[in-house]
């Protein structure tokens, strides 16, 4: 279970002020020392993530935070790490331990503003009667907390029911509205000196275990080999999934009424919104020399010679646009502000980030009225292929600005 990738956890954030009990409780919940524990103010610093199976959740990421009120040299840079973890949250849990709860107040209405749920508990109930606290919450929050004790079993079974009522899961699909049990796919998967050795890329592998999942047969080829296998089939298959770096090679090759897409642009629709990372696509159009990109990398491998985010995709941006075009790039959770210096982010697939996290950004970038798209998209366009690719979910491509 530790081995599911981070993209496909829920992510659950424990809040709070220093010595609330914020990494008692993790440990608890978790049932190993996965936090350090001390009467010491400030001694969480970074959050800590320990991934754990959640009964009827599955996999999930418990995330214990830094205190809030820290006043230790390093206080407010523990406080800005833990403001940066909300970006990831799927359920925000906030500890509140005081009738004067200004700086939780504040937290929690950066939750509202963020859209993350939150789940009020009062904790160390075995020290203090929560009676005061839960009426309090109910009169200025509108909501039942949740009283625990990390030595009352049945505080915490009451806590993880409440957890499993915010994430009741979500049915998604990577492939939804592209494939069903009676289509025939084919994954085109190039294995070149970017691909790692001896395995798949984690989309890909995604991508066809849910295939396999669902019972809809899949043959998997390289662009060399694809010619060959659409010969060799008595029927055109229904759909085609390729890497979007061989959107060139492949989309000449796709027979009539035969669905064309890519891995990318599947997850732009599974983690993302496809119709606003088209419509960001779409704005590569009016980009000048003078513009400037950001490109948002989630994973931190180190960059090949053939990397698609540092190197394929700029050098066709500055092939279409000029080569004088500005182009910034982060990586991991790494996040620039302020985002309106640019006027185009290119994200990834984000098969590394979960749900909540691509959300978030995306919302950060309409905020500052900045397009955003992915890979996938940018490919397509670039390749003059977006009004060609199937986006997923059943939606179609948004039409052109001049259209």
């Amino acid at each position: 279970m530790e081995k599911t990738p981070s993209g496909l956890r829920a992510h659950i954030g424990f809040l709070g002020r220093t010595n609330a009990g914020k990494s008692a409780l993790v440990n608890a919940l978790a049932g190993i020392e996965a936090s350090l524990v001390s009467p010491q103010p400030g001694t969480t610093t970074d959050p800590v993530r320990i991934p754990m199976e959640f009964p009827d959740l599955g996999a999930v990421t418990l995330l214990d935070t830094a205190g809030l009120l820290d006043d230790t040299p390093l206080g407010t840079l523990r406080e800005e790490r833990t403001r940066q973890a909300l970006r990831e949250l799927d359920l925000a849990v906030m500890l509140l331990t005081s009738a004067d709860w200004a700086k939780e107040g504040e937290m929690v209405q950066l939750l509202q503003k963020e859209n993350i749920p939150c789940l009020f508990v009062v904790p160390q109930m075995d020290l203090r009667s929560p009676a005061p606290l839960l009426a309090k919450i109910r009169a200025e929050f509108h909501a039942e907390a949740v009283p625990v004790s990390i030595y009352d079993p049945a505080s915490l079974a009451a806590l993880r029911e409440r957890i499993r009522e915010f994430l009741r899961p979500e049915e998604r699909w990577i492939t939804k509205g592209i494939a069903s049990a009676d289509d025939l796919v084919v994954l085109v998967m190039p294995q070149d000196a970017s691909a790692p050795k001896g395995r798949l890329i984690l989309p890909q592998v995604q991508t066809l275990r849910e295939l396999l999942d669902r019972g809809i047969p899949a043959l998997c080829v390289t662009p060399q080999t694809l010619i060959k296998t659409l010969e060799a089939l008595r029927e055109p298959p229904e759909v085609i999934i390729t890497d979007s770096q061989c959107f060139n090679q492949v989309a000449p090759l796709v027979p009539s009424g035969t669905k064309l897409t890519s891995f990318s642009i599947l997850f732009a629709s599974y983690k993302g919104d496809a119709q606003e990372l088209a419509r960001g696509a779409r704005i590569l159009a009016t980009l000048k020399e003078s513009s400037r990109v950001l490109i948002a990398e989630a994973c931190t491998h180190a960059p090949k010679e053939e990397d698609i985010g540092t190197v394929k995709i700029p050098a066709l941006l500055r092939q279409r646009i000029g080569s004088g075009l500005t182009i910034d790039h982060v990586r991991g959770s790494q996040w620039p502000h302020p985002l309106e210096d640019y006027d185009l982010i290119i994200q990834c697939g984000s098969c590394m980030f979960n749900r909540a996290h691509v959300l978030h950004r995306i919302q950060e970038a309409r905020r500052a009225k900045v397009p955003i798209t992915n890979y996938g998209m940018a490919l397509a366009y670039l390749t003059g292929i977006l009004d060609r690719v199937d986006l997923g979910e059943g939606t179609v491509p948004l039409p052109d600005e001049k259209a």
